[in-house]
């Protein structure tokens, strides 16, 4: 099942590549804020490139035969229709938040390999194309527990939701079957983000969440590094590495990867 895995994962890098021309700086704190106890808003909208690989197990739909994947993200582009990443940061006095979206539309991801369990086939090889959506937003928000010139901590909770969508056609032997399924759940999460300030244009950026507690999936975690560059008041760039970890099971679908790699781009604050 070669080519499915690939499929599914260069979308995942894929996706970021229609991003290019902007980044990953999520926290508002890397440009220079108004003093606490100011009224306005701060606010920072990224678009963002991840160039991520993607490990782990998936099943198509529901208790179909589980999926080993192991791709990197340069196994990517031809099964890509559309997608896209977007992360939204926001702060009034010491109030913050953080919002994340991950958009992926993949289609045709052709693949040879032994379906053993597949309802309506003996078993063998098979020829299959298989088109997917994958879906994920996450909101958090909290509190400046720390706010210097120099560092700031946040706390934050929120959540995660997850939605995936599948649609495989088999065939085998002059017979065809096609099987679709759709898939939502919600994690809450708690998590925490710093900021320390070089100087007035250079920063470094890490952040963290965990969740799940078997609420949706059984565990699901990420971190976030970035150094981050200020052009001026509206634009900073951004390079670093993202992580993210989910484990779902549940009605026989699977749902176990982890994604992984680098992130870049621009950002532009309003205020």
């Amino acid at each position: 099942m070669t080519a499915m895995k690939a499929g599914i994962a260069s979308g995942v890098f894929a996706a970021g590549l229609l991003c290019s021309g902007a980044a990953l700086a999520a926290d508002p704190g890397v440009m220079e804020e108004p003093p606490v106890g100011a009224s306005d808003w701060v606010v920072q909208v990224t678009p963002y490139l991840w160039a991520s690989g993607i490990e782990g197990a998936i099943s198509p739909f529901t208790r179909a035969p589980t999926v080993n994947v192991d791709v990197p993200f340069s196994d990517i582009w031809d099964s890509l229709n559309f997608g896209g990443f977007l992360n939204i940061g926001a702060r009034r006095d010491r109030f913050v938040f953080s919002g994340d979206i991950m958009y992926v539309n993949l289609s045709d991801a052709g693949t040879i390999g032994t379906l053993p369990t597949l309802p309506g086939f003996p078993g063998g090889a098979v020829d299959a194309s298989l088109d997917t959506v994958q879906f994920y937003a996450a909101a958090l928000g909290g509190y400046r527990v720390v706010d210097t010139p120099e560092f700031t901590l946040d706390a934050m909770a929120g959540g995660r939701f997850w939605y995936i969508s599948n649609d495989i056609t088999v065939s085998y032997n002059g017979f065809s079957l096609s099987r679709g399924a759709d898939f939502t759940w919600i994690d809450p999460l708690v998590g925490a983000r710093a900021l320390y300030n070089f100087s007035d244009k250079v920063s470094v950026l890490a952040q963290a969440d965990i969740g799940g507690f078997g609420v949706g999936s059984e565990l699901t975690w990420s971190v976030l590094g970035t150094f981050n560059y200020v052009f001026n008041d509206n634009w900073s760039t951004s390079v670093g590495y993202k992580y993210l970890s989910v484990d779902y099971a549940d009605d026989g679908y699977v749902f176990d990867v982890d994604m992984s790699g680098p992130v870049v781009g621009f950002t532009y604050r309003f205020n």
